[in-house]
């Protein structure tokens, strides 16, 4: 997942425009959270685990002067929840030094690891691409492209070199990447949702393979690397990652996700009293199950919203109660039959306690809905999904995961469905978390934390 933001602005606090473009952005990625500055040409970077108010304050802001910023939020695919892992990173290079933040995931970062002849500090696979900028001697716009051509996979990328601002796409473009103007201003981020706090207004999307470059004389723009025969636009930020009022390839995702839950309501119908939401990401498709189907929608279920990421974890006793830390059901469900609505089940867990949760509130009938097909393999390009055996969907039919997290029936949307409300077809989408089709070849070693051993 990860969220990136940058920012030229002379005239304006880049410092404090990338912080709210990086709140924005706080649910891609809640592990850790960085900005950069660049001030003629010298760049600072604060970065620290935590959430986005966490890592910075009214003084740490203050001290962040520039004319460009970037901004990131992490959420760790490749490397562990440490310091060093936090983005944006500073790489000091033999012809200059670069800040850089990443979304996305290699499948080739063991061998450019390996051909960078250098000892890293991180364990990620985001230094790398900064070694590859940092370390050629042309200048940046040839270094950024000859680096594009050597990434396979998911790069999603925002930096700051020799005092300019840049991004760039993979060229199937994995994760969302989308231009602003802020007056005369150019902003550059993961999703619109962020120009749209920062009150820039949306141009375009940055296209697979192109790379932008801002500088003091505006944005210049060199298609890089050759768009993929295929585009490849994660599926899973359309029911999952991005957030309800963003636009993807030109999609709002609230829509999209409501007319999943209309067609998973025409695609498996179900006698019952309530609809509710496993919120917050199984919401919208609720509104539109509910409203397919006729039956009353209600929020069911209380999610408590201020615990999200804590570093104050909780005794065994309250450990125990397991996902009440987060939701609570409301008195009505009892004697009802509901229909609970979320977007996916991963390793099935967190679905099991809270079906048990209903049940225990007083649920005649607990039927659950899914909002995505099941999803049976790994995502090589930036989510931190298990592996095929932690997987409930990967080697069990749909009536076994049922018994599993105990509801009274379980169907998940078709896979036709999912596409169709995406009105995107599906020569433009990665699936591969659901068909086990992959746009790319995959590595040999995915494991998260294969480069702590280096």
């Amino acid at each position: 997942m990860c969220g990136v933001f940058g920012i030229h602005a002379p005239r304006r606090d880049v410092a404090r425009l990338s912080y709210f473009g990086l709140y924005a952005l706080q649910h891609r990625g809640q592990e850790s959270a960085g900005i950069a500055v660049s001030e003629n040409g010298r760049l600072t970077a604060v970065r620290d685990l935590g959430l986005v108010p966490q890592v910075f304050d009214e003084r740490t802001l203050s001290g962040l002067h520039g004319e460009y910023a970037i901004g990131h939020t992490r959420y760790s695919t490749t490397g562990s929840n440490a310091w060093e892992n936090a983005q944006p990173l500073l790489h000091h290079g033999r012809a200059r030094t670069v800040a850089l933040g990443h979304n996305g995931n290699l499948v080739n970062a063991q061998e450019l690891r390996e051909s960078t002849g250098k000892q890293l500090a991180s364990t990620s696979d985001s230094e790398v691409i900064a070694a590859l900028i940092a370390d050629d001697p042309r200048s940046l716009e040839e270094a950024l492209a000859a680096t594009m051509t050597l990434l396979e996979g998911a790069a999603t990328v925002v930096g700051l070199a020799d005092g300019k601002l840049f991004a760039f796409r993979d060229e199937f473009g994995f994760r969302p990447l989308v231009l602003g103007r802020l007056g005369e201003d150019w902003v550059v981020a993961s999703e619109t949702c962020a120009l749209d706090l920062v009150g820039a207004a949306f141009e375009r999307e940055v296209r697979p393979g192109e790379v932008v470059v801002v500088d003091e004389d505006g944005l210049h723009s060199v298609q890089a690397v050759e768009p993929a025969d295929r585009g490849a636009l994660c599926i899973f930020e359309f029911f999952y990652l991005a957030r309800p009022d963003t636009r993807l390839a030109g999609v709002e995702v609230h829509g999209a996700r409501v007319r999943m839950g209309e067609r998973l309501a025409a695609e498996s119908p179900v006698e019952a009293d309530l609809v509710l939401p496993i919120p917050d990401s199984g919401t919208p498709a609720a509104i539109g199950f509910a409203r397919a189907s006729g039956i009353p929608f209600s929020e069911g279920l209380i999610k408590n919203r201020y615990v999200g990421r804590t570093f104050i974890q909780p005794d065994q006793g309250m450990r125990e109660q397991g996902i009440r830390m987060k939701f609570n059901p409301l008195a009505e469900v009892a004697g009802k039959r509901v229909v609970a609505v979320d977007d996916s089940i991963v390793r099935g867990s967190t679905t099991r306690q809270i079906v048990q949760m209903l049940f225990d509130a007083g649920a005649a009938e607990v039927h659950v809905r899914i909002s995505s097909p099941p999803v049976v393999s790994p995502c090589y390009y930036g989510i931190d999904f298990a592996s095929e055996d932690e997987m409930i969907a990967a080697r069990s039919t749909v009536e076994e995961v049922r018994a599993a997290i105990g509801a009274t029936s379980l169907a998940y949307i078709s896979l036709e469905g999912l596409q169709a409300a995406t009105r995107r077809p599906a020569s433009a989408l990665c699936r591969a978390c659901l068909t086990r089709e992959y746009p790319t070849r995959t590595p040999a070693d995915a494991a998260k934390l294969r480069f702590e051993r280096v």
